[in-house]
């Protein structure tokens, strides 16, 4: 009795540290220390879920303490050797390892209740906490192999244009009707010699729908499917805890859970779009957009000419994008924005919410080189000092810039909301090539007549763009 107390204060101990450190990560200021709370949090569970063994009389130290090297281990060097620009995928990886847990705890669970079934019937086990089993392993699953397939998208080795399903939206509701009917039947005859054989198929069955579900999604809409997924996990997690009757999982899991739906929606708000169009519409997937007619002329500028613009204009906006992550050139921009203001020209950033390929990225990697929080700008405060803006420095960006989301009624972003950067005197936008961005959508901005271009990798650009800045000053 006195054990299973101290389990509960610990539970109860690691939950309001979760709570504690969740509330912090709404700010990058404080969302270090709200990772190393959290962290602590979860220790705490960990330690005290060692004393439940002990109440029980088990001795599972051995295996515990087995997976706990493990899992730890594999954490530990992953960490360690992500790169920034690796973060969407790393995350995408936990979603999906999270989703697994659930499916294992799920299974055991039900193999259990089919001995039960079998030695005393349809009542040997309450209906309730079968039916909860079942839906944790469907909804783990999904989560599994749908993060898997995520995972492979943002890392490139499946390709959104080549990788189709026919009727994609249909074979989905087919598969998804079939899981429903299999659990409900699965309700209604629990005790059949059979049963666990349909749980089994089942599970397989939701494992290849969440690859069916993820594979049509678009590449561009891979922000929504992370924070989706990352919802997917946590309610996984939250049933799980219900099987086992474990208060932190529980509760983790609906901090999860709730926090991922939040996510998906503010990310569906910030592309002006529903959660079922994102589903569905295959965004990012139908390939590029044909070439608009007409005089399409490309105007670059030379670095000289660049940095004369910028060392005499009176403020300048920096968007990053996923050029920048790749080519690592978050600390060369907090150098330009630094030698810039040390001339008197006032710098900010303009961060679209779905920038990059996961909800907050460039905020975390500009984070990272010490770049002021007070200079991020979020997407309506951007919109609303653009007019009074001299030039605009697109690095790396490019779907949240597009203009075709404005005036191109034919193209798959019209109506998404966009940083307007064509309300500012001037802009630069820099690229290795021409290529379309991530959605594969033509881009008419690199054409308009404010507009110049400035090739090449991003970092070294901006480095040789910085050293031009010194000579002019």
């Amino acid at each position: 009795m006195v054990l299973n107390q101290i389990v509960n204060l610990g539970y109860l101990a690691g939950v309001i540290l979760f709570i504690i450190g969740l509330r912090q990560l709404s700010s990058p200021r404080t969302a270090r220390m709200g990772n190393i709370w959290a962290a602590v949090g979860m220790a705490i569970a960990i330690i005290v879920t060692f004393i439940l063994p002990l109440e029980k009389g088990d001795n599972n130290f051995l295996i515990i303490l087995l997976g706990m090297a493990i899992g730890s281990g594999i954490g530990w060097v992953s960490a360690k050797r992500v790169a920034m620009t690796a973060m969407p995928q790393m995350v995408s990886i936990f979603n999906g390892l999270g989703g697994a847990c659930s499916v294992a705890i799920a299974m055991v669970e039900l193999s259990a209740h089919q001995e039960l079934y079998a030695a005393g019937g349809p009542g040997a086990v309450a209906a309730g906490g079968h039916l909860t089993a079942l839906l944790a392993m469907f909804v783990g699953a999904v989560a599994f192999t749908g993060s898997l397939i995520a995972y492979g998208k943002l890392e490139d080795l499946i390709d959104d244009r080549k990788i189709r399903i026919p009727q994609s939206t249909i074979v989905n509701l087919v598969i998804l009707a079939v899981i429903v009917g299999g659990i409900v039947y699965n309700m209604i005859s629990p005790a059949a010699s059979s049963a666990f054989t349909l749980v089994v198929v089942l599970m397989v069955i939701a494992l290849i729908y969440g690859i069916t579900f993820v594979i049509p999604i678009g590449g561009a809409d891979m922000p929504v499917v992370i924070a989706l997924l990352n919802a997917f996990s946590g309610i996984a997690g939250a049933l799980a805890g219900l099987v086992y009757q474990n208060q932190v999982m529980l509760v983790g899991g609906i901090l999860v859970g709730a926090s991922g739906v939040i996510l998906t929606v503010l990310m569906c708000q910030a592309m002006n779009r529903s959660l079922w169009n994102v589903i569905i519409g295959g965004f990012g997937s139908a390939g590029p957009a044909k070439a608009q007619a007409g005089d399409r002329i490309v105007r670059e500028i030379t670095l000289n000419d660049a940095a004369i613009l910028l060392t005499y204009s009176r403020s300048v906006i920096l968007v990053p994008g996923y050029g920048m992550a790749v080519a690592q050139a978050q600390k060369t921009c907090h150098e330009l924005e630094t030698i810039l203001e040390s001339n008197g020209v006032s710098v900010a950033y303009a961060i679209h919410p779905v920038a990059g390929r996961m909800p907050g990225h460039m905020n975390v990697l500009l984070a990272e080189a010490d770049v002021a929080y007070t200079k991020l700008l979020d997407l309506d405060d951007a919109n609303r000092v653009l007019a009074d803006t001299d030039v605009v420095i697109v690095v790396g960006a490019n779907d949240v810039v597009n203009p075709a989301a404005l005036d191109d009624p034919s193209s798959p972003i019209y109506g998404m909301p966009i940083l307007e950067i064509l309300k500012a005197k001037n802009t630069i936008v820099l690229k290795r090539s021409m290529s379309p961005g991530y959605a594969g959508i033509d881009n008419p901005l690199f054409f308009h007549e404010k507009n110049r271009m400035l090739f090449g990798d991003a970092k070294a650009t901006l480095e040789k763009l910085t050293m031009e800045i010194k000579t002019v000053i």
